[in-house]
């Protein structure tokens, strides 16, 4: 009798136990979702950063090919030089995209007929990367 008692008290977990898991698995979590932030933070500023290096590889080789700058990026679109607009990893949407135009004189204007294109594109987000530069500078 006196080994049945002693069975039915080592079967369970102390109330102390319980809370020193508690304590560890909550240390745990809040170590871990600054990280998965951090991450996927730095997973959109890469895709930012591989669209703009395809968007830019895109105006150079349509100017190659054309002679001249698009007149937008719906240009590269409608020319099939790109499928469709990425979205902007940072602004979730398609239509925020910063176009610089091409800068010229008037008497370039007036001499060669050309018409303005773009020459370069940035993100339209006002948010900081994590290195502290404005992702509308990359």
């Amino acid at each position: 009798m006196k080994e049945k008692r002693l069975r039915n008290k080592e079967k369970g977990f102390t109330l102390i136990e319980i809370i020193i898991v508690f304590t560890l698995i909550g240390i745990l979590v809040g170590l871990g979702i600054p990280q998965y932030k951090y991450a996927a933070k730095r997973a959109r500023e890469a895709v930012l950063k591989e669209d703009l290096f395809i968007l830019r590889k895109l105006i150079n080789h349509y100017y190659l090919d054309k002679g001249r700058y698009p007149l937008s990026l719906q240009t590269l679109v409608d020319e099939q030089y790109l499928r469709s607009l990425p979205i902007d990893p940072m602004t979730k949407s398609s239509q925020t995209w910063v176009e610089v135009q091409q800068t010229l004189t008037e008497d370039e204007l007036m001499l060669f007929d050309i018409q303005i294109g773009i020459v370069d594109v940035f993100s339209g987000s006002i948010e900081k990367a994590i290195d502290g530069n404005p992702y509308s500078t990359w």
